[in-house]
């Protein structure tokens, strides 16, 4: 049950109450940003909570047990940290959220209601919806490994170990022309058709310096990207974009020359297999396969 501080409760026992709602939300990179649906900004914790995001609080559902609780959170764009590119980069992606009910007449007198993740983000215009996700929602996560035929390691990382620095494995391109989802480039003449995709684009100069993007698919002079660019890019801007791998074993050999370090088990039987019986001829005779 939760403890309501004391002189909190003793306000909310008045007919009159002067209760307002506060935002803390803090990024994975330590930026922390207050909010609240009062008329003036409120400070307490170290936080200063802005009353000019406009932000306001939709029904939030939350239940006994581990089933995920949510809700939702509405606000407008604006240019106190609260960015549309930063919000298509991702950087408040999973950002932690804390919700109080505060006095604000004396600050002092709060209760924080919930702890969540913002989820799902949707933009409209100048303003944007986000999900709020109760922490519960991090036991659907996958934990440990699972046993399936592709591989479960990123490409580049400790598991991998394939060394993405190498120049056959990565280009450095500028941009010719470019659309939200797709980048016409040059620099890229050397590397046959698809083999950046599912690859990381890194920009390193332009309005999108220091952005990455995952590659959808990559045709020619062509990368197509799988989510919008934060900011328009324009003739000149350079990046670089390294090789990707569709986590099959045949590729990890044949394109990384790295199949002592596959992560998955390319040997399993797969659906047809598994539920296979023997016919009684040569091929389907009950006997292992691996003997």
């Amino acid at each position: 049950m939760r403890q309501i501080p004391s002189e909190l409760a003793a306000h909310l026992a008045f007919e009159a109450t002067t209760l307002c709602h506060c935002w803390r939300a803090t990024r994975r990179d330590g930026v922390v940003l207050g909010f609240t649906d009062h008329d003036e900004d409120i400070a307490f914790d170290g936080t200063l909570f802005r009353a000019s995001s406009g932000l306001q609080a939709a029904e939030a559902s939350a239940s006994l047990g581990l089933a995920v609780g949510g809700g939702e959170v509405a606000g407008a764009l604006g240019s106190d940290g609260l960015t549309e590119e930063d919000l298509s980069a991702g950087s408040w992606d999973c950002a932690k959220v804390e919700i109080f009910m505060v006095n604000w007449k004396l600050p002092d007198q709060r209760l924080r209601l919930r702890v969540g993740e913002i989820g799902e983000v949707r933009r409209m215009g100048a303003a944007f919806n986000a999900e709020l996700r109760s922490m519960a929602h991090r036991l659907d996560a996958r934990q440990g490994r699972l046993f399936v035929a592709t591989c479960d390691a990123g490409l580049g990382d400790a598991r991998c170990g394939v060394d993405l620095g190498n120049a056959l494995l990565r280009g450095e391109g500028a941009v010719v022309s470019a659309t939200r989802f797709e980048v016409v480039a040059s620099g890229l003449g050397g590397f046959e058709e698809r083999w950046f995709d599912g690859g990381m684009l890194t920009w390193t100069s332009g309005g999108n310096e220091g952005r990455r993007c995952e590659v959808r698919q990559h045709r020619g002079d062509r990368l197509g990207l799988w989510q919008g660019l934060p900011s328009e890019a324009a003739a000149g801007d350079e990046f670089v974009v390294t090789a990707g791998c569709d986590k099959r074993f045949r590729t990890c050999r044949e394109r990384f020359a790295n199949a002592a370090n596959f992560r998955g088990f390319p040997h399993m039987p797969g659906t047809d297999r598994a539920l296979g019986y023997p016919a009684g001829d040569e091929e389907h005779d009950g006997g292992s396969y691996f003997q």
